[in-house]
């Protein structure tokens, strides 16, 4: 033990270093456990700008660079999934196995609860000797309000 300025330094213990396999565990926050709440109520498929939006009267000093590290982690963490879509990413808290249709004009994200045909991963197995896990499809095209809008422009036309 050296002696620093007549008093003694403490020794410190090394810091543990984790193993590349490990993997990193993340502590569980407020924040977090409110996104995932919000996102887990929600059949919107939020942005990360709309879920702070959300959450803001419960967490007024709720900054929107939290909700997108915690997305970040969440996603990471395979507790949410990352949704592409027009105008940026959004979240889906559904933890259920299910497809999406995206419209392709304002966005909005459905969830259909439908079964995948089986003779999808049997044509993948043939075609490219892999064997799917899962499979996730989305449809493309437009919601049903879309489609209104554009029927009823035609018809002003």
């Amino acid at each position: 033990m050296l002696l620093r300025r007549g008093r003694p330094t403490p020794k410190l213990s090394p810091v543990k270093k984790s193993s590349a396999s490990q993997p990193r565990r993340r502590n569980r926050t407020r924040q977090r456990a409110l996104i995932l709440e919000h996102l887990r109520a929600s059949e919107a498929h939020p942005t990360a700008a709309q879920t702070h939006a959300a959450l803001l009267p419960r967490m007024p000093n709720l900054s929107l660079g939290t909700v997108y590290r915690n997305l970040e982690v969440l996603v990471s963490e395979g507790v949410v999934e990352e949704v592409p879509a027009a105008g940026g990413a959004r979240y889906d808290g559904n933890p259920k196995p299910h497809h999406h249709f995206i419209c392709e004009r304002c966005g909005a994200i459905d969830d259909l609860h439908l079964q995948a045909p089986p003779s999808l991963a049997q044509k993948l197995r043939r075609a490219r000797g892999r064997k799917a896990s899962r499979i996730k499809i989305d449809f493309f095209g437009l919601c049903e309000s879309c489609e209104s809008l554009g029927s009823s422009a035609g018809a002003a036309s």
